[in-house]
Parts: C-alpha cells; sequence; structure tokens
C-alpha cells in the first residue's frame, strides 16, 4: 500500500481516510484498544497495554512489510485501526495472518470497519500474504462477525470456553478468507 490515502465519505460531517499507521497514530491507538480491554470481551486482553507495544507492533509489522493502516477523520483525529500480523511464528505460516480491526466507539456504524477491511486485505494481498484468519469473540462481536461474512469470510473453527474475562468462559471462531 502507498502512503496516497483513500477518502470515504457517508456525509459531510463523516470524511475520514484510510492510511498507513505512523508513529504519532500510537498513542490514539493505544487508547482506542485500551477502551475495550477495559469494556469488552472482544479482546482477551486484561491490562491495559503501554505505547511501547504499540511501538514494538509498528516497528515489527513495518520490517515484515504487512499493512497497519489508520482511519482518520477530516480534522487529523484517529478513528480506528487495522493490521495484519503473522499466524504463527513457524516460517511455513508466512503466507497466512490474523486480521485485526478496533474503531472508537462513537465511529461506528459510518461504514469504517467496512472501509478498513477492504484496504486491509488489499494491502495484505500486496503484501503477499494468502490467507487471513479472523478470530472473534462471538458474543460480543456479532456485527464484526457478520462484517467478515459480507467480506467472503468462511466459517473455519469455534474453539468453546478457551479464555475467562469478566468472571466469563469465552469462546472464539476462526472465520477465514483466501486472498
Amino acid at each position: 500500500m502507498s502512503d496516497d490515502p483513500t477518502a470515504a465519505t457517508t456525509g459531510s460531517d463523516d470524511a475520514f481516510r484510510i492510511r498507513p499507521a505512523r508513529r504519532e497514530d500510537l498513542a490514539a491507538i493505544r487508547d482506542i484498544y485500551n477502551h475495550y480491554v477495559r469494556t469488552s470481551t472482544v479482546t482477551f486482553d486484561e491490562e491495559e497495554t503501554e505505547l511501547a507495544v504499540w511501538e514494538h507492533k509498528h516497528e515489527v509489522l513495518s520490517a515484515t512489510g504487512l499493512p497497519f493502516l489508520t482511519a482518520e477523520a477530516a480534522g487529523g483525529a484517529v478513528l480506528g485501526f487495522a493490521y495484519a500480523q503473522h499466524w504463527r511464528a513457524k516460517s511455513a505460516y508466512r503466507f497466512s495472518a490474523e486480521n485485526t480491526i478496533y474503531l472508537r466507539p462513537e465511529a461506528a456504524g459510518r461504514g469504517l470497519g467496512a472501509a478498513l477491511l477492504q484496504e486491509l486485505l488489499d494491502a495484505s494481498a500486496e503484501a503477499g500474504l494468502r490467507e487471513i484468519i479472523a478470530v472473534i469473540e462471538p458474543t460480543a462481536a456479532a456485527a464484526s462477525i457478520a462484517l467478515h461474512r459480507r467480506f467472503g469470510f468462511v466459517d473455519a473453527g469455534h474453539l468453546r470456553n478457551v479464555g475467562v474475562k469478566f468472571g466469563r468462559s469465552l469462546d472464539v471462531v476462526f472465520l477465514q478468507r483466501t486472498l
């Protein structure tokens, strides 16, 4: 993916663009993610992440040529982010990645998740990936499952009671798409 942003609008107040994440975006990305750590089971992280975690992730994804995207409002605020990271560390998995998408809660319902997912799929294909895997907690993320299915992801598995957060046993579903 080039540094040329992809513009999308759903109305004059809803204009946004998608571009590669930059170092100066990482504090806002951390804050978006930490909101979900505190309030939701869409992530199984139970401790808020530090900026250094995001700086390292940005460096690793940049070094490996994998996409890390930011959705930015017309005024420059980070509305969401998406990235693809290798599915597993073993070399045989080098063409497979797990995707991640998070939005500011107030940015939901504007087409931003779909725009980020489309750009992420395009950038992942450009990076040489062949398979994208979504790992989703089904009770908290029905909208995410529906979004991925709209983009051609198919069911690839269901693990029961593999996580515990907020005192609840949690499942994950796997969806997969060939690029």
